[in-house]
Order: C-alpha cells, then sequence, then structure tokens
C-alpha cells in the first residue's frame, strides 16, 4: 500500500503521474546533457520518458513527484535492480532535481519518501549506482538517508571525453536480510 501524499513546508511529495512526463523529461534532459549522474549521452524524448514511467508504475513500482505551486522540482523513482527473480526484493533508485531547486532539500525528502513507500511494499534492500566518483551532492543524499557505501566501478563509463566511475551504496529497507521475505 502507498502512503498518501506528503507535504513539507511548501513542497508537496506525491506519486508522479502521466501530466508531470514533460517536466520529469526536461529535468533528464539537463542531467543527461550537463551532468554525469546519468551514462545516458543523448536525452529521451517525452515518449520514450512515457514509455519508461508505465513500465515502472504498471510494475507497482513507486515514482515520486515534487512540486511547489504546481511546478516540478524534482522526481524519484525505485525499480528493479536486476531482472532475475532472485533479486525481486531488491531496488534501484534514481533521483533528479530540476536546476533551479538543486541543495534546497527536495532530494533527501523525495528520496526518504522513497525509501519508506519501498518499505511499505515489503522491498528489503535499496541499492545505489551513483554516476561518477565526484558526484559529491548525490553521495552525501544518499549517506545522509542510510546508505552504505558498497564499492565502486573504476572508469566504467565514457562521457564528456572522460572516463567516469559508478559508485555503488546500499541500505537496508525495513527488516532488511534478518527474516525472510513475503512473495
Amino acid at each position: 500500500m502507498i502512503a498518501p501524499e506528503t507535504t513539507a513546508p511548501d513542497i508537496t511529495i506525491r506519486a508522479a503521474t502521466p501530466a508531470d512526463i514533460p517536466a520529469i523529461a526536461e529535468i533528464y534532459a539537463d542531467a543527461v546533457r550537463r551532468a554525469t549522474a546519468t551514462f545516458e549521452t543523448e536525452p529521451p524524448d517525452v515518449a520514450e520518458m512515457t514509455r519508461r514511467f508505465e513500465r515502472l508504475t504498471d510494475g507497482h513500482f513507486p515514482y515520486l513527484a515534487a512540486t511547489r505551486d504546481g511546478v516540478l522540482l524534482g522526481y524519484a523513482y525505485a525499480g528493479p535492480y536486476h531482472a532475475r527473480p532472485a533479486y525481486r526484493f531488491t531496488v534501484e533508485d534514481s533521483v533528479y532535481i530540476a536546476p533551479h531547486a538543486r541543495r534546497s532539500g527536495v532530494g533527501r525528502r523525495l528520496l526518504s519518501e522513497l525509501i519508506v513507500r519501498c518499505e511499505q511494499s515489503g522491498f528489503r534492500q535499496m541499492v545505489a549506482v551513483i554516476g561518477d566518483s565526484a558526484n559529491a551532492a548525490s553521495i552525501a543524499l544518499h549517506r545522509s538517508t542510510g546508505f552504505q557505501m558498497a564499492g565502486s566501478l573504476g572508469n566504467v563509463g565514457y562521457k564528456f571525453g572522460r572516463w567516469l566511475d559508478a559508485v555503488l551504496m546500499q541500505r537496508a529497507l525495513g527488516e532488511g536480510a534478518a527474516s525472510i521475505p513475503r512473495d
């Protein structure tokens, strides 16, 4: 069961809707063009972002939007960590924030709510695959919400004329590995 919409001061965290996709695509396009948080090199169009959104929401994975006064500030979602059945209790998170809303607490509010919703859905582990070991903001965000370093993969991505690492972080959800999960 997904928790109801939550509001914190002037930022609302809620389930994303298809109406959010154009703004989500715009935020993601900025990350693709200017940052190393994603290893994509060409921004997907709205139709592709809609397909991705539907694939996750049809699979009952949480997909959240942060808004203020009706303006999308950022979004976050969880998806399968890997497709093989043994990974079915582990999710991977993604968090993207509009340039004008970065470093304002939006990311932490989104990720915190995403963690709650994933726990409520019975997931037991959350993994973050952070593009670029120099992405201090994302590493700090994940650390502030209980993630621990799990390792890194050196020089696995090539973007903007340089090799990039992928940082792996992980946190337990709910009981983690302390009990056998229910299917």
